[in-house]
């Protein structure tokens, strides 16, 4: 008997922690399939109850690229899929808690309009101004007795004598005049105007018919004057030389004005026009400024340095401005309004230019995302927005490469998904 219960109470024993054993294994059984079960029942577009957001597929974080309809199991990798939810895909923008904006140095500048003006600078040199310039010539055949400019590059006054020409055709003529003159008659005023009349077909000017008459005698010198004040840029005369008529012996440069020749960006020389003024420096006179206008933009681009001739005319009363010197412009148009952002906000990419836009939901919460714009002229740290923002908007101001980065990378991993979702 004791043998019997002995075994009764040893099987109600093994009977009982089998059944313990069953029921706690059912129990994290159904524990571990609770959340399987629950996510079974979710799929693609419907709203997670934990979160209240709309789920729009699930993937595996270590192979982001393939999207599933249904949640599972990753097939890559032992773990389960990972919900994405809308607003966080396919977007080039990026959440960012104002925690890491701290510890990024996150800085916003608000785009707002403002006063700016396209400065250009270019480098030349001061040159004669060509419409500047007379030639003097022999005016008669005779033989050059005397020089008085013996030198290129002597200035010279108007009126100033520069030689002396021996002219013998002029004898004749002069003393055909003073006979006539000396004639009494009716006809004696027409003898005189048509011997006066050949004096100047010899080369003779009317001031010099004058001087015979006046003097009553014959002058066979003709004194060549300056007709400008300036330079003799070219002597082509020598004492004791032949001349013919028309034969060039001086060429004499004025200074009253003079060109600086200026080199020109050739994307900045849009910029300039004909007419506006500039402020031009020598280097030879520190702490000088002359001010002038653009006279004209030459029709040519040198195609080495890709730069345009630029032609300013500059008033140099003073005749301290001489060619050959060196000289810096300075194209100051009057300032435009147009719409600002701090330089710095901007990433140009070679191909594009990028501002990260900042926006703040109702929530508070911030969010950035990379906007495409058109860049105009740069001054003063501020750059010109021509399309791609409007005023009141926050970018910025640094910081932002990171920022970009980051939504760069979200973009590329949902490029990668796109064509559909599959199931695990």
């Amino acid at each position: 008997m004791r043998k019997r219960a002995y075994w009764a109470i040893a099987a109600a024993g093994v009977a009982g922690v089998a059944g313990l054993g069953w029921w706690i294994g059912m129990s994290q059984g159904m524990k571990m399939a609770a959340p399987a079960v629950a996510q079974a029942a979710r799929k693609a577009g419907d709203i997670d109850p934990a979160t209240g957001r709309k789920v729009l597929y699930w993937h595996d974080p270590m192979t982001p690229g393939p999207k599933f309809d249904h949640p599972g199991k990753s097939p890559f990798m032992d773990m389960q899929l990972v919900p994405v939810y809308a607003g966080e895909a396919g977007e080039t923008g990026v959440d960012v808690s104002s925690r890491i904006q701290q510890n990024l140095g996150v800085r916003l500048a608000e785009v707002k309009r403002g006063e700016i003006a396209s400065k250009v600078e270019a480098v030349g040199n001061v040159a004669w101004n060509d419409r500047d310039v007379v030639l003097v010539q022999a005016r008669a055949n005779g033989f050059l007795e005397k020089l008085h400019v013996r030198a290129a590059m002597d200035p010279v006054a108007e009126g100033q004598a520069l030689a002396e020409l021996y002219v013998p055709e002029w004898v004749a003529a002069q003393e055909e005049l003073l006979a006539v003159s000396r004639m009494q008659g009716p006809a004696a005023a027409g003898l005189r105007e048509g011997a006066a009349q050949r004096m100047r077909l010899a080369g003779m000017s009317e001031a010099q018919v004058r001087q015979v008459e006046r003097e009553a005698k014959v002058s066979p010198r003709l004194t060549i004057v300056a007709p400008i004040a300036g330079v003799v840029s070219e002597l082509l005369a020598r004492e004791g030389m032949t001349v013919a008529t028309g034969t060039p012996l001086f060429r004499i440069n004025g200074l009253a004005t003079v060109w600086v020749n200026v080199e020109v960006p050739e994307a900045a020389s849009a910029r300039v026009r004909a007419g506006d003024r500039v402020a031009v420096a020598a280097a030879a006179l520190p702490g000088e400024r002359f001010e002038g206008r653009v006279a004209a933009a030459l029709p040519e681009v040198n195609t080495t340095t890709r730069t345009r001739k630029v032609r300013i005319e500059l008033p140099n009363p003073s005749r301290r401005l001489v060619p050959g010197m060196s000289a810096t412009a300075d194209f100051s148009p009057a300032p435009r309004m147009a719409l600002l952002v701090p330089s710095e906000a901007l990433i140009r990419t070679g191909e594009r230019t990028v501002a990260m836009v900042a926006e703040t939901d109702p929530s508070g919460a911030q969010r950035f995302h990379a906007v495409e714009v058109e860049a105009g002229v740069d001054s003063g740290g501020m750059t010109e927005i021509r399309a791609g923002l409007e005023p009141g908007m926050k970018v910025v101001a640094s910081g932002q490469f990171l920022l970009d980065s980051e939504a760069s990378l979200r973009a590329g991993a949902a490029r990668l998904g796109e064509g559909g979702g599959s199931k695990p």
